[in-house]
């Protein structure tokens, strides 16, 4: 079955300090983030990846990540696409609020992909480590894809812990699941911070051990017509400012949870996570990826091993 790894990757991060974060090298051959996300990909098994860009993007992205990967998969029988995030892609009843300068979020981002996406399919932000275990468990999910459920959506979670930053707060989504392992919400939570024993979040002492969505998520075909529908009630209901509003893929998916429409399976990985949320988290991810290598998690030429 062909799967495929949809990377959101048209954001330019404003907390980063300039430049576009999710191109800043940390491998030791220049190799970026996005190089072990798609090589723990297609050695999980996904065989199809689609990048998420802005067109005012494409050029900086090709040179540095598009052209060298497009023949590294061609290597290894996997396919290329690109969708572009754009402000005025919208629904037939919406028009764009003058002054609007951002485009509408990742569930419009995810929803750039509807023409040239028509298999199971892994989320993931451009700028995250996920480490190898999550891309087996969702890649294994998705291959049990039956078209008679088209409801059964998963998600990785990440144990909270592995997921902190030393260079500020951060925000993470707690999960909230069953005693079968199943979403049954998730507790956007601002502000998290690391202390000696853990982690807080405005003076509230946080279990280190709860599982947190960190956007990665396995989704059926399907799902695009459900997130279709869903940007055009996202203009429907036009809530809040409009021209910073956002629709947001984990929002929309919890709305169809708490609707019934849908079932999220938590899978938990116990991988550490990563991420050049702030400039100087850039030394820290370029010497955890020292240590990977040293210990033998990937090689020194990455891809090698797959070929």
């Amino acid at each position: 079955m062909k799967t495929t790894l949809v990377i959101m990757a048209a954001g330019i991060g404003s907390r980063y300090g300039g430049g576009i974060k999710q191109l800043a090298a940390v491998g030791p051959n220049g190799e970026i983030l996005m190089d072990y996300s798609i090589h723990d990909a297609i050695a999980a098994g996904f065989n199809k990846i689609i990048f998420i860009i802005r067109h005012d993007i494409e050029e900086a992205f090709r040179e540095v990540i598009g052209n060298r990967i497009e023949k590294i998969c061609a290597d290894l029988g996997a396919e290329v696409a690109y969708a572009y995030q754009a402000l005025d892609d919208l629904p037939d009843n919406a028009t764009l609020p003058e002054g609007r300068s951002k485009p509408w979020g990742t569930g419009q981002a995810v929803l750039a992909c509807r023409d040239i996406l028509h298999e199971p399919f892994a989320v993931i932000n451009a700028d995250d480590y996920y480490g190898k275990q999550a891309y087996v468990l969702l890649h294994d999910f998705l291959e049990q894809y039956d078209p008679a459920h088209p409801e059964k959506l998963c998600m990785a979670g990440f144990v909270l812990k592995n997921t902190l930053s030393d260079n500020g707060a951060v925000t993470r989504g707690i999960c909230r699941m069953n005693d079968a392992g199943y979403l049954t919400g998730v507790d956007e939570t601002k502000g998290i911070e690391k202390t000696a024993d853990g982690a807080q979040a405005g003076g509230k002492v946080l279990d280190v051990d709860s599982l947190v969505s960190m956007n990665m998520w396995g989704l059926s075909p399907e799902f695009m017509g459900l997130l279709k529908d869903g940007f055009v009630e996202f203009f429907d209901k036009a809530e809040g400012d409009m021209l910073k509003s956002e629709y947001l893929l984990p929002i929309f998916i919890d709305e169809l949870l708490q609707a019934g429409k849908v079932s999220v399976q938590v899978l938990k990985t116990s991988d550490k996570w990563f991420g050049v949320t702030y400039q100087e988290d850039k030394p820290a991810v370029q010497q955890a990826f020292a240590q990977l290598i040293a210990d033998g998690v990937y090689p020194s030429d990455l891809f090698s091993d797959l070929k």
